[in-house]
């Protein structure tokens, strides 16, 4: 019988344990958090937990060897130290994280162990690299090239529980949605790179309306150039990949960046109240702070961002209760504290790519990847079961020796992504796409990509 290791007993863990299970796979989660490992495993004999931490490197060896694959859910810091000994054991590895350079530089090892070490087969990355590379590889065989590709993604509250100021709740991974806030862009736009500043992130916006849910904004994701390569676009003219949030997060983060709320410089906020911290924050006194942050930010006291603030306590004199800390911990643990998504509350994942496809007799094509997932209070959120479905699926294929690659891979290849994708339709997951639409149907005006502050073109 096929035996999977599951290491990490996160948000993710659980449609993955539920689907091994079902398939009548023995699993084994190793975590620190054995009760929720029990949980998940709910009494099936097929399921074995485990109270492990990365510390224990000697029991890791061991369980690797006796499982037949290993699922690595860790923290991704961890992933390279797993990596090296799957290919010490000769066993694959299947992480839904983005490839470490660690671990890309082992592809050699893993090719002379006979093993895969499959990366990114999650949502984003995952489904978007792999529905994306079915319409590219669709157009190249046809003799088509891509002029243009935009590809847009969201982890959001579904709109009937999106009920604070910011529109938004915390479905997974708190701290790193806040953290990526910081990052800066880079994306091709009729042929030039345009780079916007990290302090400029949510100043670059547009609007698109996605069917069934609304007006949404879109705002830069790091670094779209690097996917010409991975995609093997090289003909594209414009690259973006976006991300979704409903309006208000963007407004009320670009406000919070500019008040230095989001630093990590290390400061002594003991006996601090909220107030206290975003006055210290905005070089204001903090008589009249409403007020005054306004006027700094420029905004009206009415505006989005001054209720958000207000609504997440910054005006406050309750006290933080904070030593020596970063602004940081302090802005996003207050966040998280408000903002997660709770049991009754449904999240939702939605996802859009745009192509325009040019072909040989000078016809111009838009094609159209459309999703959207609910989650369901009762059983898993969208971004679980979006996440673990498409790695839950690779596991299983390359137990049954549908996947025979060797090396360190990301899901752009037939051989993974068409049969990935079509079990996930069996599961109720998939793109919608539509073929032969008119050019107007890209629907995203240019003119609001990078603004000239904050935007630089090369």
């Amino acid at each position: 019988m096929n035996k999977v290791l599951i290491l990490g007993a996160g948000l993710v863990a659980k449609p993955m344990v539920g689907y091994m299970l079902q398939n009548g796979i023995d699993v084994m989660v190793a975590s620190p958090m054995k009760d929720r490992a029990d949980e998940m495993i709910n009494g099936n004999p097929l399921g074995k937990s485990l109270d492990w931490s990365m510390d224990d490197t000697e029991t890791l060896d061991k369980l690797v060897s006796e499982y037949d694959i290993t699922v690595s859910l860790l923290p991704y810091r961890f992933h390279t130290d797993v990596a090296n000994i799957c290919i010490r054991n000769k066993k694959p590895l299947v992480t839904t994280s983005y490839v470490q350079p660690g671990i890309k530089a082992l592809d050699s090892e893993a090719r002379s162990a006979g093993i895969i070490l499959l990366n990114e087969i999650g949502l984003d990355p995952g489904i978007d690299h792999m529905t994306a590379m079915k319409v590219i590889d669709h157009i190249h065989d046809r003799g088509g090239k891509v002029e243009e590709f935009y590809s847009m993604c969201g982890a959001l509250p579904a709109p009937e529980d999106a009920g604070n100021p910011l529109k938004y709740k915390f479905s997974w991974s708190p701290k790193g949605v806040v953290l990526a806030s910081r990052n800066g862009a880079l994306y091709l736009k009729k042929g030039e790179r345009v780079i916007i500043k990290p302090e400029y992130l949510f100043r670059d916006l547009f609007r698109y309306d996605f069917p069934g849910v609304g007006e949404m904004e879109v705002y830069p994701n790091r670094d779209s150039i690097s996917y010409i390569e991975i995609y093997s676009i090289p003909e594209v003219s414009t690259m973006f990949r976006g991300t979704f949030r409903f309006k208000g997060w963007c407004e009320t983060l670009d406000a919070m960046k500019t008040l230095n709320m989001l630093d990590d410089s290390i400061i002594d906020y003991t006996g601090m109240d909220y107030s206290g911290f975003l006055a210290e924050r905005a070089g204001l006194g903090k008589n009249d702070l409403r007020n005054k942050v306004a006027q700094k930010l420029g905004i009206s006291e009415k505006s989005i961002a001054i209720e958000s603030i207000e609504w997440l306590g910054f005006f406050d004199n309750e006290q933080m209760n904070y030593g020596n800390t970063t602004p940081f911990e302090i802005t996003s643990d207050r966040m998280i504290g408000k903002m997660m998504l709770t049991d009754n509350e449904r999240d939702m994942v939605v996802m859009q790519h745009i192509f325009l496809a040019a072909w040989p007799d000078g016809r111009k094509e838009v094609i159209k990847s459309s999703m959207v997932d609910f989650g369901s209070p009762d059983t898993n959120t969208a971004i679980a079961r979006t996440v673990a479905l498409p790695s839950s699926i690779a596991v299983k294929m390359i137990l049954e020796k549908k996947i025979n690659l060797t090396g360190v891979h990301i899901p752009v290849v037939p051989e993974i992504y068409n049969p990935v994708l079509d079990e996930l339709k069996t599961l109720g997951i998939e793109m919608k796409e539509e073929y032969g639409l008119p050019e107007k149907e890209i629907n995203i005006r240019q003119d609001l990509l990078s603004p000239p502050e904050g935007g630089l073109i090369q």
